[in-house]
């Protein structure tokens, strides 16, 4: 059968097809279409079963990846929504959680709420915090808010009651009606979209799913129209932000799950890769055209939060951007892109980012009407990158572009252009370092533990003098790293995650109502991956516990079946103490909130070229070697012309279609069975 992955990233549109059960690979890439991302998905795929030919017989399956919910956040574009809540709660999402994300700055802009005041409309009814009725929800009210929502004239709706995460029945009421009064609008249920305690953070999730959702399901309707005009009946596979894939069904139902799916992939790549060859402790990184972001894995499996924060007004301070409950692998972003503007201060001082130069016009070199720097542009003028080769030579760079670009802004930084260009580039690896640095330190690891696997287009240009600065000894590059997020996908097993709140002391709990309500999640969770073909699923209950009067809690994880009170308080303990280094005597354990996850079993891919590699001879250029600060000549290979097994020396260059390792000092390049690089730094200092 033959799988296609195709991620769309704010540069370029990535697309991998496997042959399996052999794991051949194709890959095609193209810069992105903002306006119509469903052409460079298109472009990509016809691609990709030009390259095939006749290997296979048709086209089985594709699994997608997307940014278009994180642009639309972002850029505010999404569909003009209302909000029904519970009377008194109409300004949940302006009074937030009423701290400073910077208490020095007199002038704190907060992110504003998608859902405008004039389009919040509130009922009267009420539940407790055990979801017992204080107050019904009456027809009268249900025809009331009905015709108000009716005057508004909204494109999509988001239902947030009062404790609705322990009982919907008031929720889905509305629904029905509205269903009636407005078939056409979009309704999203807070029970249904995040069913979990913390009223301003679970409203927020659910405002977020309905902004997106009538945007997202135009787009997957299109997407699957433009599959079928390829070939009829190809299913649709949507990857979601935990690190699986869903229906595009499921995923057009509750869109704000896709929200981090491109980097979540890219991630997966990276452990696939470990796994294959024997590593266990990995420094996920993946820069491509637009952010690079990191991710700590040990054991082989990504960690997964359940909240974080989107379209941020700061892009690196927490809590300035909107909270999303919704289960994500644990990224962080730690620094730019390779389409990331360069730019002097008004104190004179070299910055970089968090401007884009995007796929339109694109960096300076790309010859598209962009004038200002970008790191490409500065990875291009210090011989990093080939002007004639980039993208196997389908795309050429100009670097007379960059050097007029990057000569503007070293008159402005009143230095030499190929000082501004080191400056771009060593700045850039400076920022990503420190990031990781402290994301590694916070999960209670040493760097020097680690294996960095290096994914994205620019990712294995800097992976190497990140690493090199964080103390990390060895770099690994899947085959196909330019791609990698669409090799993650390929390796995602299907998956969906469920949760449930309702707080109560172990002591006090019921456990048959606690195993009623997990099989409950676990029927609605089988019928999500019946959808996408699943397979054989292995599932997990996790709890949120903290000690009762605590404000944080700790996770625990244990097989699905018949809950063991004391083995969980068990497990709790034992997670808390690695935690903070001593539990409570005499404290009482609680669990806030249930978690279910369902994934299709799997032991990861691996990957080979579908057809024979052109064997090119190697060659010399001179590029900027970082301790020596001064250009010098290296060995530049064609990566797979490089035979399986073989052993080089840094200083060199290794140049394949979708990406370009570098390896700018002492160290020791090794072709591992399976086209993964591995460089072994020999010189830190």
């Amino acid at each position: 059968m033959l799988r296609v992955a195709v991620d769309i990233g704010g540069t370029f549109t990535d697309g991998v097809a496997v042959l399996s059960p052999a794991g051949r690979i194709w890959v095609g890439k193209t810069p992105t279409t903002p306006d119509d991302p469903g052409e460079a998905v298109s472009t990509v795929i016809l691609d990709l079963l030009r390259q095939v030919g006749g290997e296979a017989r048709g086209l089985g399956e594709v699994v997608h990846g997307t940014t278009l919910i994180t642009n639309t956040l972002i850029e505010r574009k999404g569909s003009r929504t209302a909000l029904v809540t519970t009377s008194g709660h109409r300004d949940m999402l302006d009074i937030g959680r009423e701290w400073r994300y910077d208490i020095y700055d007199l002038d704190i802009v907060l992110p504003r709420p998608l859902v405008a005041p004039e389009d919040r409309v509130t009922v009267d009814e009420r539940l407790n915090v055990r979801g017992e009725v204080l107050q019904p929800l009456s027809g009268t009210e249900l025809a009331r808010i009905s015709e108000e929502l009716k005057t508004l004239g909204v494109e999509s709706i988001a239902v947030s009651l009062l404790h609705a995460y322990v009982n919907d029945v008031h929720e889905r009421a509305i629904r029905e009606r509205l269903s009636d009064a407005l078939p056409r609008i979009a309704v999203s249920l807070s029970s249904e979209v995040a069913r979990e305690i913390k009223e301003f953070e679970r409203t927020s999730t659910t405002a977020a799913n309905a902004y997106v959702k009538p945007i997202v399901a135009a787009y997957l309707q299109e997407l699957e129209a433009r599959l079928a005009h390829i070939q009829k009946g190809v299913p649709l596979r949507i990857m979601v932000s935990s690190g699986g894939f869903t229906s595009a069904k499921s995923a057009a139902h509750t869109p704000i799950l896709l929200l981090e799916s491109g980097p979540a992939a890219g991630v997966l790549s990276a452990l696939n890769t470990a796994h294959q060859n024997g590593f266990d402790h990995v420094l996920a990184f993946d820069m491509g055209g637009t952010t690079a972001k990191a991710c700590v894995a040990v054991g082989g499996e990504p960690p997964v939060a359940h909240a974080f924060e989107c379209a941020r007004v700061e892009r690196f301070k927490r809590g300035s951007g909107l909270p999303i409950l919704i289960p994500s692998i644990d990224l962080i972003e730690i620094g730019a892109g390779g389409g990331s503007i360069a730019y002097c201060s008004a104190l004179g001082l070299l910055n970089v980012g968090p401007q884009s130069s995007g796929s339109v016009p694109g960096p300076a070199c790309y010859a598209r009407g962009g004038s200002d720097p970008t790191v490409t542009d500065a990875d291009l003028l210090l011989g990093y990158l080939s002007a004639e080769n980039f993208l196997g030579g389908e795309m050429k760079l100009d670097t007379e572009c960059a050097r007029k670009a990057m000569a503007r802004l070293s008159e402005s930084l009143k230095v030499k252009t190929e000082e501004a260009a080191w400056g771009i580039h060593d700045m850039v690896n400076e920022n990503m370092a420190s990031a990781a640095r402290i994301h590694i330190a916070e999960n209670g690891h040493d760097p020097r533990e680690f294996t960095m696997v290096a994914t994205g287009g620019a990712g294995p240009v800097h992976a190497v003098e990140v690493a090199r600065k964080l103390r990390i000894p060895r770099v690994m590059v899947p085959i196909a790293a330019g791609a990698g997020s669409c090799l993650g996908m390929l390796a995602a097993p299907a998956r969906v995650d469920k949760a449930w709140s309702d707080p109560q002391l172990v002591a006090d709990m019921e456990w048959k109502n606690v195993d009623n309500k997990l099989l409950e999640l676990k029927n609605e969770a089988q019928a999500e991956l019946a959808s996408a073909d699943a397979g054989e699923v292995d599932w997990t209950v996790g709890a949120d516990m903290r000690y009762f009067g605590q404000g944080a809690e700790v996770g625990v994880a244990l097989p699905y079946g018949r809950i063991d009170g004391g083995e969980l308080v068990r497990l709790f303990e034992e997670n808390y103490q690695k935690l903070y280094g001593r539990t409570v005597p005499g404290a009482r354990p609680q669990v806030i909130t249930w978690r279910l996850t369902g994934r299709a079993k799997g032991s990861g891919l691996r990957f080979e070229w579908g057809f024979s590699k052109k064997k090119v001879a190697s060659s010399e250029r001179d590029i900027y070697l970082p301790l020596k600060k001064a250009y010098g000549k290296v060995k530049v290979y064609d990566r797979y012309s490089v035979s399986p097994g073989a052993v080089l020396e840094g200083p060199l260059v290794l140049e394949e279609r979708e990406c370009t390792i570098v390896a700018a000092v002492k160290s020791e390049v090794t072709i591992l069975p399976d086209l993964t690089v591995s460089v072994e730094i020999k010189e830190f200092d």
